[in-house]
């Protein structure tokens, strides 16, 4: 079981940067694929950035260039971060962990936090 809780989401104006972070509990975070999803009103959750075990990391192309995933595991931590923020990018972000390496769909990650809210203005 892995309990996740995200942090570090607030108002922005666009063109700003933000570090999300989301906190793992468990003794083996080590071993999990970890993600990032990102759901704007009335939209699908979408992937946004994941990281295997080994760090190798994957994007979505809309926010290549702009995000970085990175992962610390001797605090079981994850991180996003936002630079270059654009109004589109305002959504609620959510970690999620996967067993699976890579993981890039929401059906292959096993356990979601709660969501941070991020919202960019123009």
């Amino acid at each position: 079981q892995v309990h996740l809780v995200e942090s570090g989401g607030g108002l922005v104006q666009a063109g700003g940067s933000l570090r999300l972070s989301c906190a793992a509990s468990g003794r083996t975070f080590s071993s999990y694929a970890m993600g990032w999803f990102r759901q704007a009103p009335g939209k699908e959750r979408d992937f946004v950035a994941g990281i295997n075990w080994g760090s190798s990391t994957y994007y979505a192309d809309s926010v290549k260039g702009r995000f970085t995933i990175s992962r610390d595991n001797a605090k079981n931590t994850v991180y996003l971060q936002l630079n270059s923020l654009k109004p589109e990018d305002t959504a609620v972000y959510y970690c999620a962990a996967s067993r699976l390496h890579p993981a890039l769909r929401k059906y292959e990650y096993d356990y979601w936090g709660q969501g941070t809210q991020v919202t960019v203005s123009s």
